[in-house]
Formats: structure tokens, sequence, C-alpha cells
């Protein structure tokens, strides 16, 4: 292909239809009315051999060579905007800027904590807005819209429009009330099945299954769920006292052990680690201030893969390994996570 037969701003044009799905918000988007951005669309077609964007009562939706482009595209033109960004570096000591992020329980317990340290000590200028993840589809089409610059948080979906970076993988332990767990060290399969258990369920209890009954079906097991919660962090208060066991998140179970008087044990079943994802839109590589937050996001899942008595139980421990934390250098270009083929 002769790229000086082409003309580039199409590729903007392709951008904008794919962040809008719709002609005449993607022309708006851009500075193009309507049959301009209509025009744009036709020689994008004739470019690319493809009718890329087809229409339906949802909207433009792109054929799979519009989704296969849109990464590539997206990357280029991130890297022109970069080179022709003005000169001036970002000084966050001075920086005045609000940042919002949107997190699941998880993200807001274990990650929202060491970035306000950091934030407070290098760029105290920046306002933080942390938003709950409800509905991780609603989350992702606000991201995608630029509402929020990230999203936090294990199983989030992604799309074309979005990078994601993995913080650090978490791990699944049981908790006892400390006297139980004193006295039985670890349980065997057969005791777990017995007890009866505690869960956290942010659908208030639907019946859905959470991991760890997804696992006993396959070996033909169930067990019985006493009590349903639906905050993760009335879970330990729950089993504390109780004759209750539950499964949590290693680094949030560590977070209240001591306070509500619970210990940590082993799951006695094989139960896969999960990622804690850092979701933000392509658009960010072309904001300084924006690339340096979410380089410090990544700072801060290093910091949680590294630390590992940050999911110990001791307040002590988690103040000395925050600031461990506000002393780690930042690294350099963020990397995109790539899934395996």
């Amino acid at each position: 292909m002769n790229l000086a037969a082409i003309d580039l701003n199409l590729l903007v044009a392709f951008e904008a239809l794919m962040e809008e799905r719709n002609v005449t918000r993607a022309g708006q988007r851009i500075g193009l009315a309507q049959p301009s951005m209509s025009s744009a669309l036709t020689r994008l077609r004739a470019l690319f051999g493809d009718e890329l964007f087809i229409r339906t009562a949802a909207g433009m939706q792109p054929t799979a060579r519009a989704l296969a482009l849109a990464r590539p595209i997206g990357e280029a033109l991130a890297q022109i905007r970069t080179t022709l960004a003005p000169g001036a570096a970002f000084e966050p000591a001075t920086a005045r800027r609000r940042m919002t992020i949107a997190v699941t329980d998880y993200g807001d317990l274990v990650v929202v904590p060491a970035l306000v340290t950091l934030l407070r000590q290098e760029a105290p200028g920046i306002d933080l807005v942390v938003r709950p993840i409800a509905d991780p589809a609603s989350s992702l089409a606000a991201l995608e819209r630029g509402d929020v610059d990230a999203l936090i948080g294990g199983h989030l979906p992604g799309s074309g429009r979005t990078v994601r970076h993995t913080l650090f993988d978490e791990e699944f332990v049981c908790i006892r009330d400390k006297a139980h767990a004193a006295a039985e060290e670890q349980l065997t399969a057969s005791e777990f099945l017995k007890l009866p258990h505690a869960l956290f369920s942010a659908a208030g209890g639907d019946g859905s299954p959470g991991v760890v009954d997804a696992i006993l079906a396959m070996e033909g097991r169930k067990r019985r769920v006493a009590v349903t919660l639906a905050h993760v962090v009335a879970v330990p208060f729950a089993v504390a006292g109780t004759d209750l066991v539950a499964t949590m998140a290693r680094r949030i179970a560590g977070r209240f052990a001591d306070i509500a008087g619970v210990a940590l044990m082993p799951l006695p079943y094989d139960a896969p680690p999960f990622a804690i994802d850092l979701l933000h839109n392509r658009r960010a590589a072309s904001d300084p201030a924006l690339r340096w937050f979410l380089a410090t996001i990544e700072r801060v899942g290093r910091a949680l893969r590294e630390a590992e008595d940050l999911a110990g139980p001791s307040a002590h421990d988690l103040l000395e390994s925050l600031l461990t934390i506000a002393k780690l250098p930042a690294p350099g270009d963020l990397r995109p996570f790539s899934p395996p083929s």
C-alpha cells in the first residue's frame, strides 16, 4: 500500500467511528459535518475493502475487519499525538487535576489506599474520585466515553478501545474464628464441606454460584451457605465468634484478620488465582498527566506483587509497606497486557 496516497485523516475518522458507533457523533468529535463524515466512511470502506461498520438498530456495529484494525490504528495515532504534543513536562508536585476511577470492592480495599498514599506524597494537587463498579458493562462504557479515567478490579470486561494491564494475581484463603483456627490449623476437604459457610454476594444472594461452588460442583459436591452478606467487609466480622467458615481473597482477609478476630487458613481445594487488572482508554497515551497517573497505579501493583507482608494481618506491616511503595521509582512506558493466543 502506498502510504503517500493515503489521507491519514481517514484513520482519525475510523477511530472516532469505533468509539462513537454513530456517524453524526463521530463527525462532531473530530469537527466534520454529517455528510463529510459519511464520505469519510465511504473512503475508508474503499481503502480497506470492507464494510467496516454495519448499521443496526443498536448503532453502527464494527465488522471483524474493523475490530482487527482498531488496536493498531489506535496505537499509531496515539504515538503520533505523543510525538506532536507540546514538550512541557508534567510536574506531579505542582499539577492540578481531577482523576476519576471506578473500582470493585477489592480494588477499593487493596489498591486505593496505597494509591492515595502516593498521590498525597507526590501529587497533592491531584483530586481523586473513586466510583464503585456496580455493573461492569456500564463502567466499561463510561471508560470508553471518557467519563472515568481507569477501571481497577478482577474479572473486568474489556474492548478494542481499551488497554488492559495486569497489576498482580490474587489467591483465595479460608477464614475462621481464631479459637477454631488455633485448634484445627488446617481444614480437610471433608471438614470444609461439613461447616456452615458465609458468602459475600454483590448480587444479594441471587443463587449465582461462586468460585468455590463451581469447584465443588465438578466433584459432585455442594456446600451449605448459612449466611449471605452484601458487603465483603462484613464477612470476617460475621465469621468471628461463630462456627462459620468463609472463602476470601487473601489480601482482603489479611486487612481485617486482627481487628475482626479471625485467622487465615489454606483453602483445601485447588482454586485458580485471579488477576487484578487496570483498564484505561487508548487515548490515555496522548495525555501526560493521565500517563503519569496510570504509571502510579502500576507502581502500586508492582509493590503489591513484591511485598508479601502486605497480605499479613498487622496494621503496622501495612503502614510500612505503603511507605515502601512511596519510595519506588516510577516505571517506564506502560506495557499493555497481551492475553495468550
